[in-house]
């Protein structure tokens, strides 16, 4: 993560180029501005035309020595943090540049690196909390004499203002509600619109995703996630076959033991398409790893990542026993149909290989298995290219696509009059990095800022 605090100019002052020198490559990592003077007048010049942080000046110098050269910067610019390098025979001056110039330390020669390091990070730490400290000070004397000026009338505009967030709030808290609820339905509908193709196959996969979505929640809530963790394993549940819509029609309905290596390279790619199909909405951040990742295996045997052991999100081992549950039972996961105590044999049979132990055993001790009851290829219409093409790299936060974003594979990524954000540029990049294959952008030319860089 980049530091937000911006570089601080240092100066460093000495007669003798070889301490320069060594102090500049000490320095040279620690993002710093660097300035040097040979001399206390250059480095006074340097000082009146610079915005100083800290200055590191040498005690002995011809003509104006440290101890001078401190207490004339202390009097042109005091908020700068002065140290002092001092060799044993200058004690004497030392203390009277501590007297005079008020430096905030010395250090003995030869100085030891880290120790000098140190020593600069924690002043220049002390110089931002003084900063900090200035700026409080001076918004609680504004902010108080505010409060004086309003002191008479005071109670009655708190209770004034508190009738007006409270409306305010229930406003909003029933906006939210009524936004949260339509989400849901939308992604339900959705769920059973992926079902609905698969169904035309067999109807026994209807109501699979509401099955291991009511499973993966419940079993959440007996392992006592966070209410927003278990929410998003109850979307991922709902959604988590969503990437099979781009599979061939022949596949959908065909346990992967009865595919060949190249169909089950295939239909292995479904849990990547499925986190790339819902790149765009942001409510579901936290479901798109665990959909993902929900056919990862505990011993690290499983799809895309190959992930292990607690590798693998916490929210996609659950999704792995809650689907594998309802799946043995429609003959989808293992050679044949098995009835709901077999399905659960199974399970048990697997903890610690394919499954989490720990959630096996959640899953019997809450009580959740139960039976379960009975039992087109892509077309991509070309159109006239338009917009300007750019890669991610190029993108900005703002710019609208021309042009629907589409997979390698033939899916859409991100429909056309789409505004990106940065998260979603962020997303597009790591994808383009995790596939090595150029991701191209159509965005309109009028949502582009003027000094863009097309990147064909």
């Amino acid at each position: 993560m980049t530091d937000p605090t911006p570089p601080a100019t240092l100066l460093f002052v000495d007669d003798e180029a070889n301490i320069l020198a060594a102090l500049k490559r000490l320095f040279r990592t620690q993002n710093h501005r660097i300035l040097t003077a040979g001399s206390g007048q250059e480095g006074l010049a340097l000082v009146e035309r610079e915005a100083v942080d800290l200055v590191i000046s040498d005690m002995r110098m011809p003509e104006m020595d440290g101890a001078q050269f401190l207490e004339r910067v202390r009097a042109y610019t005091p908020q700068a943090i002065r140290i002092l390098l001092t060799g044993h025979a200058d004690m004497a001056g030392t203390i009277a540049a501590i007297n005079r110039g008020e430096i905030y330390r010395y250090v003995s020669k030869p100085w030891n690196d880290d120790e000098l390091l140190l020593t600069v990070r924690d002043a220049l730490r002390h110089k931002r909390l003084e900063a900090e400290n200035t700026r409080l000070n001076a918004l609680t004397r504004k902010q108080n004499e505010a409060l004086k000026a309003l002191n008479a009338s005071l109670e009655h505009k708190v209770a004034e203002r508190t009738e007006q967030l409270r409306r305010a709030l229930l406003t909003l808290e029933h906006a939210h509600r009524v936004l949260k609820d339509e989400f849901l339905n939308s992604v339900t509908v959705f769920s059973s619109l992926i079902e609905l193709r698969g169904g035309q196959f067999d109807a026994r996969l209807a109501g699979h995703g509401r099955r291991v979505a009511n499973a993966a929640q419940g079993l959440a809530q007996h392992l006592k996630l966070e209410p927003d963790a278990v929410q998003d394993v109850m979307l991922a549940g709902l959604l988590h076959d969503i990437g099979k819509i781009a599979l061939p029609d022949e596949l959908l309905n065909t346990s992967m033991h009865a595919l060949s290596p190249e169909q089950r390279a295939q239909v292995k790619k479904h849990p990547t398409i499925g986190e790339n199909v819902l790149m765009a909405i942001e409510e579901l951040k936290g479901a798109k790893p665990l959909i993902r990742h929900h056919h990862e295996c505990y011993d690290g045997s499983g799809y895309p990542d190959g992930l292990a052991g607690n590798a693998i999100p916490l929210g996609a081992r659950i999704l792995a026993v809650a689907n594998d549950y309802d799946a043995l039972q429609l003959g989808t996961v293992g050679p044949c149909v098995l009835n709901a105590a077999q399905a659960l044999d199974w399970l048990l049979e697997q903890r610690g290989k394919r499954y989490d132990a720990r959630i096996v055993d959640a899953f019997v001790a809450a009580g959740l298995p139960e039976a379960i009851p009975g039992r087109a290829s892509d077309a991509t219409t070309a159109t006239q290219a338009t917009g300007v093409p750019l890669r991610p790299i190029a993108l900005a936060p703002g710019m609208v696509l021309a042009e629907d974003l589409t997979h390698h594979d033939g899916y859409l990524l991100l429909a056309r009059n789409h505004m990106l954000d940065r998260h979603q540029i962020e997303l597009l990049a790591d994808l383009e990095e995790r596939e090595q294959k150029q991701l191209i952008l159509r965005v309109r030319a009028e949502s582009m800022p003027p000094d863009t860089d097309p990147t064909p």
